[in-house]
């Protein structure tokens, strides 16, 4: 069941919170949506998503992580961030919707005050009935800074770059399983 929460906090900047557990995505963001098979059978599923729901996967893509220990809940925060010394950008975020069930494990995370994009996306494991694992990374974020307003088409770019990187590390990590 895919839980969706409001934690009443301050921070989260967008209007459209829990959008990407459900489509059409809102109007007037920039939209990505990458699909990657993964591999087939339960234990590729079981391991691809406890790579996702821990930051594993993230953290084995070159992300530099902080977030609690353990699976992904509702109302967690993270920091993703790339980079290194004074050239390294933190991208705070907040857990919105987490889906724990028999055939789909994800979340997805949204922004908070300090983040470069203003939006949400989701990561999300799934096996099909033939046994088939994919995983889909689908956002819709805006610019929220002078830097990311500046860099224009190249930011949604440099997203789906990151979605199929994340993709192929999503794959590995379930192949090594």
């Amino acid at each position: 069941m895919t839980r969706l929460i409001s934690t009443g906090r301050e921070g989260l900047g967008y209007p459209d919170r829990g959008a990407t557990a459900r489509l059409p995505l809102p109007a007037g963001y920039n939209h990505l949506h990458h699909r990657t098979r993964i591999g087939h059978g339960r234990a590729a599923f079981e391991a691809a998503g406890t790579a996702v729901t821990t930051f594993h996967a993230h953290r084995t893509s070159g992300m530099l992580v902080q977030a609690e220990e353990g699976a992904v809940r509702p109302g967690g925060r993270v920091i993703v961030g790339i980079g290194v010394g004074p050239l390294r950008i933190d991208a705070p975020c907040e857990v919105i919707w987490t889906a724990y069930e028999p055939a789909r494990v994800g979340f997805a995370y949204g922004t908070l005050t300090g983040h470069p994009e203003c939006g949400e996306e989701s990561f999300v494991v799934e096996i099909d009935p033939d046994g088939t694992v994919w995983f889909t990374v689908t956002a819709f974020s805006r610019p929220n800074t002078w830097y990311t307003r500046l860099a224009g088409p190249v930011i949604p770019f440099l997203q789906l770059r990151y979605a199929r990187w994340l993709g192929r590390h999503v794959r590995r990590l379930a192949a090594a399983a």
